[in-house]
């Protein structure tokens, strides 16, 4: 791994949407400097390099992959092209920082891994939830054993927009999910089923509801969308002991914990055997959640994995895992709900 002690010299590949936001972050950080961007679109280059004259533009990425200046990259580019450019960029003997998902096709992950594996390069992937602070403090409260027994989690992760060309809501909303479940659980889904709908796009799904069984006979599910009237991130978690909720636009408060279980017991009687229900209601506490930037953190982990060699939470094995989950999404919704197996 890159131990020296000079900052870390860093390229952006795709300056749409999502890319300036790197730039920035990566920007105002210690020990690195954002000293190349690339983007195909002229109009897109023109105005990151005017904002950032340090980075020198580049149409095409490769060029920028033979910069020998830069000793990593972060991949903001079209998911379908991720596969092309990361496999590159580890050939070329850089670090990489990738959008999720990490890849279309678990097999070219796992490829993807070894490589890095192969050149003793960091490879992360931006699962940029795990990173997020109330996420955080759920994990902190299931592993404490704050919740007791896992029983469900569902998600809803909707909005108007933004509209995706290139995959379904499944892979652009659902994934984050999805990582979030699989990294709270420490396991991935057992079986999948999805049904989804494509109202402007053939072929695209535009709202997918996704049902998935964790080991343990935990049950999950996501609604996701991107066409709805109102945004939502929530996650409800229901445990034997005690529930969480996560709202990420809850600025102030976003995790709650309810003091609301429900306890079941067999009793006897001279009329019988008869189950007994008791209803657990009591307060709600809001914990404390540190307030800091989620992407601000991944990319400090980023340079922290590339100057220590210690791989995040949102390494690639992760990642394909991730992958492992969307494609069984994607081979159920092509069976319309039919269960699927995402071992």
């Amino acid at each position: 791994m890159n131990n020296q002690a000079a900052p870390l010299r860093i390229g952006v590949i795709g300056c749409g949407h999502w890319g300036p936001n790197h730039i920035r972050v990566f920007s105002q950080m210690k020990d690195c400097m954002v000293t190349a961007v690339a983007d195909p679109d002229e109009k897109r280059l023109t105005e990151v390099h005017r904002n950032h004259p340090q980075a020198r533009p580049y149409a095409d990425y490769r060029s920028l992959l033979r910069d020998a200046d830069v000793g990593a990259v972060v991949v903001v580019t079209p998911t379908k092209t991720h596969f092309s450019i990361v496999a590159d960029a580890l050939k070329a003997g850089k670090h990489v920082l990738c959008e999720k998902p990490l890849c279309t096709d678990p097999e070219e992950g796992k490829q993807l891994v070894a490589l890095a594996k192969e050149r003793e390069l960091v490879l992360m992937v931006g699962h940029v939830f795990l990173f997020n602070p109330g996420i955080l403090k759920v994990k902190e409260l299931v592993d404490a054993g704050e919740v007791g027994e896992v029983r469900s989690l569902s998600a809803i992760r909707t909005n108007l927009g933004p509209v995706r060309a290139d995959v379904n809501a499944a892979w652009d909303l659902a994934s984050h999910d999805i990582s979030i479940f699989n990294w709270l659980l420490g396991a991935e889904p057992v079986e999948v089923q999805a049904m989804g709908a494509a109202f402007l796009q053939r072929g695209i799904e535009d709202v997918v509801h996704i049902s998935m069984k964790y080991p343990g006979n935990i049950l999950a599910s996501i609604q996701c969308s991107w066409l709805d009237p109102k945004k939502v991130r929530q996650i409800t978690l229901v445990g034997s002991k005690r529930m969480i909720t996560w709202d990420d636009l809850a600025l102030s408060n976003p995790v709650a914990i309810y003091e609301k279980a429900v306890e079941t017991n067999r009793e006897t009687s001279d009329y019988g055997e008869f189950l007994r229900v008791s209803m657990i209601d009591g307060d709600v506490r809001l914990p404390k959640v540190r307030a800091e930037e989620p992407l601000k953190a991944q990319n400090s982990a980023f340079l922290h994995a590339v100057r220590e060699g210690k791989l995040p939470n949102s390494a690639g094995e992760f990642a394909v895992g991730v992958v492992r989950v969307l494609q069984a999404v994607r081979a159920s919704l092509a069976q319309t709900g039919t269960k699927v197996s995402s071992a």
